[in-house]
């Protein structure tokens, strides 16, 4: 080998090296060690800004997805009757004024009789479920009679215990001296959709308020509530309330006028709301 090839092998390897070298540190050709890296760098990289998304959202007034997830529900629970009735919503607001289980009472039609219930209809179309008890007391006009006396076709002033539609009787009336189609006559039933009646009949106490007063059992409450449904049949009385006058505020559901009934100490009915 003469010296002039010897050179040109010298020249050509480091030729070779030298393009080796340069493939290896070109910039704009990245190697899969370098692309592996990356795309290690950019997941941690979106990892560690989402919760700061999330934290930025939550002090803007967003709410991230894990806020929702945690967050505790509010539901408003609103009180005066079933689904489907027409209240005085807005009557509480902390007053002891509201209850279920409270007596009252309703009046109506019986329209089917089992052995521990009965079923009535109110003028109004209400369907009332009654309940039986060891303990229930049956009238027949003024005297007293049995279970017997509840036959399909009677009409019944039923007094009790009332939850919703639901009243466990204490004592049922047979034949009451109630004229259903007078008592009845401005009592709007309720129907679906239609708001519900706002008018004044006779006297309201002057400083009464929704939601005031004690809520009541007893003789009071059972004298109140005959008088209410003597005067507005349709409805169902679901608590009798003993105002700060002396009067009582008979709360009526189940139709769309009226919602009170107010009765004076002598159980004489003066007015409706």
């Amino acid at each position: 080998m003469n010296r002039h090839t010897a050179e040109m092998k010298r020249d050509n390897g480091r030729s070779l090296h030298d393009s080796g070298a340069m493939s290896r540190h070109d910039p704009g050709r990245a190697s899969p060690l370098r692309r592996l890296l990356s795309k290690h760098i950019l997941a941690g990289a979106v990892a560690l800004a989402i919760p700061a998304l999330g934290l930025g959202l939550a002090a803007c007034g967003g709410t991230s997805s894990s806020a929702a997830a945690t967050s505790p529900s509010t539901t408003t629970t609103q009180t005066g009757g079933p689904a489907g009735f027409v209240g005085d919503a807005g009557s509480g607001g902390g007053s002891n004024a509201r209850s279920t289980n409270a007596a009252g009472g309703s009046v109506g039609k019986v329209t089917g009789v089992s052995g521990s219930s009965f079923t009535v209809s109110t003028p109004t179309g209400e369907k009332v479920t009654v309940k039986k008890t060891s303990s229930t007391v049956y009238d027949k006009g003024t005297s007293r009679s049995a279970a017997s006396a509840v036959t399909k076709g009677k009409t019944v002033l039923v007094l009790g215990k009332v939850n919703s539609t639901t009243i466990t009787a204490s004592q049922v009336i047979v034949a009451p001296a109630i004229s259903l189609s007078k008592a009845s006559a401005s009592v709007i039933s309720f129907e679906r959709g239609t708001q519900s009646a706002s008018k004044t009949v006779g006297q309201i106490p002057t400083d009464y308020s929704e939601g005031s007063g004690t809520i009541v059992s007893g003789t009071a409450a059972t004298k109140a509530t005959k008088a209410a449904l003597t005067s507005y049949a349709g409805g169902i009385v679901d608590r009798v309330v003993h105002l700060n006058n002396g009067e009582y505020e008979v709360h009526y559901i189940g139709v769309n006028w009226p919602h009170h009934i107010f009765v004076t100490s002598n159980f004489k009915v003066v007015g409706a709301d």
